[in-house]
């Protein structure tokens, strides 16, 4: 793997020397757009919607709209605007780590200490998992400031980087009812159902099935034939009452 980053995690007076590196990778297949007529690869133009030419790249400017008008940006008012540069992802707090709700999640990075048996780096992973504490940080990747967890992912510091809070919609547009009644009976087999599936999580059993039957698909389509598709077995439930949807269920057990 190539490192994306260099710097350093710190805190309070301890400074640990890392890089950062990609801790994800996308599963999805790469289709390029072609013409229908002869598969030639679709291109895509800057095009003015007035004259309806194609714009040079450098007469292109970047603008923001304001009360109809717009506010044409230059580099030097991104300059400004950009955080300070700086190569420390600097531990403001220690939180729960179960308090960080999964909403805020973005995208993983492991660390790696510049030396091999960085005695800081030992300690703070040590510390993380005994405290089950992560650390609530800022640091500036790309020129922008990103917020971010430090914890611990077995034997390595994970540094992953969350949303603001702002970036979090609200629920209050939804259409959820707010008084609905629940028997006590209904919630109860509802538990029970729960306990019946309850299991340790283990992600490794799961995998991008689409993606492997489409490739399939491309394979066999490639050597002029059809691959043999999957037929859906929809569930139904025998019941239209709630109660014996759950009772149900739970008789059934788990392929």
């Amino acid at each position: 793997m190539r490192s994306i980053w260099k710097g350093s995690i710190g805190f309070g007076l301890v400074n640990i020397p890392v890089k950062l590196f990609s801790a994800v990778q996308t599963s999805s297949l790469d289709f390029d757009m072609l013409d229908g007529r002869d598969h030639a690869r679709i291109r895509f133009q800057r095009v003015n919607e007035r004259t309806h030419k194609e714009v040079p790249y450098d007469k292109i400017v970047k603008g923001y709209k304001l009360n109809d008008d717009y506010v044409i940006m230059e580099d030097q008012d991104f300059e400004d605007a950009a955080p300070e540069k700086s190569k420390v992802i600097e531990i403001e707090s220690f939180v729960d780590i179960a308090d960080v709700n999964p909403m805020f999640y973005e995208t993983s990075y492991y660390t790696e200490p510049d030396t091999k048996n960085n005695k800081a780096y030992a300690l703070l992973l040590k510390a993380l998992i005994q405290s089950k504490k992560a650390g609530l940080a800022r640091f500036v990747l790309r020129s922008t400031e990103s917020l971010c967890i430090v914890h611990p992912v077995e034997h390595v510091l994970v540094v992953t980087r969350i949303r603001f809070g702002q970036e979090i919609r609200g629920t209050e547009d939804l259409n959820i009812g707010d008084d609905v009644t629940v028997s006590k009976k209904e919630l109860d087999v509802g538990l029970a159902l729960i306990n019946q599936y309850a299991e340790d999580f283990d992600v490794s059993k799961f995998k991008d099935e689409y993606n492997d039957e489409l490739l399939k698909i491309i394979k066999a389509k490639s050597k002029g034939k059809r691959a043999t598709v999957k037929k859906l077995k929809p569930h139904k439930a025998s019941s239209d009452d709630l109660y014996d949807q759950l009772l149900s269920s739970l008789k059934t057990k788990k392929a």
